[in-house]
């Protein structure tokens, strides 16, 4: 008899039923949720289009105002997703939900620059903890192989709500006068409701964990709680996973400081790109909201094959540099094309949406599958928390320099800059570590026996 390791499908028929069941049980639920999450966090950048002037906002007090939500969220998120690991996934998300929807349709009562820097920072506290949440939970459900793909499917939510929230946000301005409120006020009523009914929902529709998962059958159930106990308890023999440890581990600091560089690039965008369009023309709101859903759109179909093709390669760490370069190729033409020609501004802008979106999941992939257990909660916080003060520096410095530019070139150039180190410290960090590469055959070979004749 002698053993060898054959590069099989690792999972096997009932392994690949049985994700296909969780795939198709939980991902339907988590992009909708997500969908919501990113309605309510940018459609300030649509709102801005006349709520600027109603109220007399200059372009650094909205900058300012759209980047405080980042601070709220940094500094709940650890202690959110501490309560999420104590209180169960189901709950913890619903509650969330609940409270950020509240805080979102309480945009509608912004009447000056305090009053929106006070509500984009109670929204930030409310939504702080959803994303490591929903990522945490992932990685209860899903093995690390195949974590990449899932990661591509959640982020569809991104660029699906951008690019549906940008005419759905047009048509909701256009609700000017009604009942006596400004077409803004709607925008957040309307798109702040949703997410207090899914919370109502969420508790009936989420499973904590596969042991709890009475939709599989048992067999089914059974092949999913050992592959992931297994999976986390050969990463617990590596060394300590409790919370602290997350919080301590260097991986964890250095993924939180490439998150911030990254997260400058991609909220500097999403927050100004309504704006940024308006410039290139003469065009009515709605016209903006379909120029904007363009490069959302494409990208979204460019999302999913990249995180697949990282999947297969298992080169995360090149697959998340590459889309930094794309998206910094994308960046800089833009803003040296704006004030030439609108056309070739909108396929750069385009360009840097597709590399915006198709990197999060691989370099996300990365300090999920570096550590286990309570570690993993904690890490993803922790590079969550860090990262996202860069959803506050960008679009606040791209208010200044607009200011003091009069124009998005600028800002433009600095949100590359940020992308084009942040791409090249991810590679030069990630691309020999175990998390950042792993080869195609280490995710799909299997011990097999094979009977041999003896000599």
């Amino acid at each position: 008899m002698t053993t060898v390791t054959a590069p099989a499908r690792a999972l096997g028929e009932l392994g690949d039923r049985t994700l296909r069941k969780v795939r198709r049980r939980v991902m339907p639920l988590i992009v909708l949720l997500y969908f919501i999450s990113y309605l309510d966090r940018n459609n300030v950048g649509f709102a801005k289009l006349t709520m600027s002037a109603d109220i007399g906002l200059s372009a650094t007090a909205f900058g300012l105002g759209a980047g405080i939500f980042f601070i709220g969220y940094a500094v709940f998120e650890i202690p959110s997703n501490a309560a999420m690991y104590r209180f169960g996934a189901r709950k913890w998300i619903a509650r969330i939900l609940i409270s950020w929807g509240i805080c979102a349709a309480a945009m509608a009562l912004v009447n000056g620059a305090t009053t929106f820097y006070v509500i984009r920072f109670l929204l930030g506290v409310a939504e702080a903890g959803f994303f490591p949440a929903v990522l945490f939970y992932l990685t209860l459900w899903f093995p690390v192989a195949q974590r990449v793909a899932v990661l591509g499917i959640f982020m569809l939510a991104l660029p699906i709500s951008n690019a549906l929230g940008a005419p759905l946000s047009a048509l909701v301005l256009g609700m000017e006068g009604v009942l006596g409120l400004h077409g803004w006020q709607w925008v957040f009523i309307l798109e702040g409701i949703p997410a207090v009914l899914l919370g109502i929902f969420t508790p009936k529709l989420m499973t904590n964990r596969p042991a709890d998962a009475t939709w599989l059958s048992n067999e089914e159930r059974e092949w999913l709680t050992t592959t992931m106990d297994n999976e986390q308890a050969g990463k617990q023999a590596a060394g300590k996973h409790n919370f602290l440890h997350g919080l301590r581990d260097s991986r964890t600091l250095v993924y939180s400081a490439l998150y911030f560089g990254f997260s400058c690039g991609i909220y500097g965008l999403a927050l100004w790109i309504p704006t940024i369009i308006a410039a290139l023309g003469n065009f009515s709101i709605m016209e903006v909201g379909l120029i904007v859903a363009i490069p959302y759109t494409i990208a979204a179909f460019f999302v999913y094959f990249w995180a697949r093709r990282s999947d297969r390669t298992g080169k995360r760490a090149w697959h998340a540099s590459v889309s930094m370069v794309l998206a910094t190729v994308g960046l800089l033409g833009a803003g040296f094309l704006l004030p030439v020609n609108a056309v070739l501004s909108v396929i750069f802008l385009t360009l840097a949406a597709m590399g915006f979106y198709s990197a999060i999941a691989p370099f996300l992939a990365m300090p999920s599958a570096a550590l286990a257990g309570a570690a993993v909660a904690a890490s993803l916080a922790m590079v969550n928390s860090v990262g996202n003060l860069g959803g506050f520096v960008a679009p606040f410095v791209v208010g200044i320099l607009n200011d003091a530019t009069g124009n998005n070139q600028g800002g433009l150039i600095f949100l590359a800059t940020c992308l084009a180190i942040t791409s090249i410290g991810t590679y030069l960090y990630a691309r020999r570590r175990p998390e950042g590469y792993s080869a195609p055959t280490d995710n799909a070979a299997v011990e097999t026996t094979l009977a041999t004749p003896a000599d």
